[in-house]
């Protein structure tokens, strides 16, 4: 009953937080530039900021990609209730199957998010999983990030998650496009991608202060 009413009170909290913060976009026309083109990109974000979101993304014609853990699965609900699809799978657990749903989701016209240290770490540490999508699926990453001025960071996690708190501000920070083209070294694009991530989340936090 409790991991059935979970996502609710997620999406009833997040809510409060995006009607009371004040948001700013920075170089929001990136996107701006895909959607305008119609050409489809993946989302990249560290898993640490991923809470707020689901309030800034929400019906922005996307899915992301959701471990298939019992906490992945209030995830999903949660992120079904904003108006953001969920693709179940991870490089360890319904890897080939999610690949293979991800070029699906590309097809129908929707975007992807994914969390490229994600679903436990090393923080801030790319995966090969990011890379490797980006190259079988021919679309570029995207790096995402976003800070708030008023925030909770759980220390005791292993990336020091941060849930976002009401009556603040709030920034998304856009990177340029980072592609992964067939001959590419994934390890080269891994620490391309990181630098990236890095760079606009000390930016965002710096906004924020």
């Amino acid at each position: 009953m409790l991991r059935r009413l979970v996502p609710y009170l997620a999406y009833a909290y997040v809510s409060l937080v995006g009607l009371t913060n004040r948001l700013t976009t920075v170089r929001g026309g990136i996107r701006d530039g895909f959607k305008a083109r119609n050409e489809r990109f993946i989302y990249a974000f560290w898993h640490q900021r991923q809470v707020y979101f689901t309030w800034a993304h929400r019906g922005a014609g996307a899915a992301v990609l959701v471990s298939r853990s019992k906490d992945g699965e209030m995830i999903a609900e949660t992120m079904r209730l904003s108006d953001i699809g969920a693709v179940r799978g991870s490089s360890s657990r319904g890897g080939a199957a999610a690949v293979r749903q991800l070029m699906e989701v590309l097809q129908s016209g929707l975007d992807i998010g994914i969390t490229p240290d994600g679903p436990k770490g090393p923080a801030r540490e790319v995966k090969d999983g990011a890379i490797f999508l980006a190259q079988k699926l021919g679309v570029p990453l995207v790096p995402i990030t976003n800070a708030l001025s008023r925030k909770l960071e759980i220390k005791k996690a292993w990336d020091r998650f941060q849930v976002p708190l009401p009556f603040g501000r709030a920034y998304v920070v856009y990177g340029d496009p980072i592609c992964v083209g067939p001959d590419d070294d994934p390890a080269a694009k891994a620490a391309e991608l990181k630098a990236a991530l890095d760079r606009i989340t000390a930016e965002a936090d710096a906004l924020a202060a």
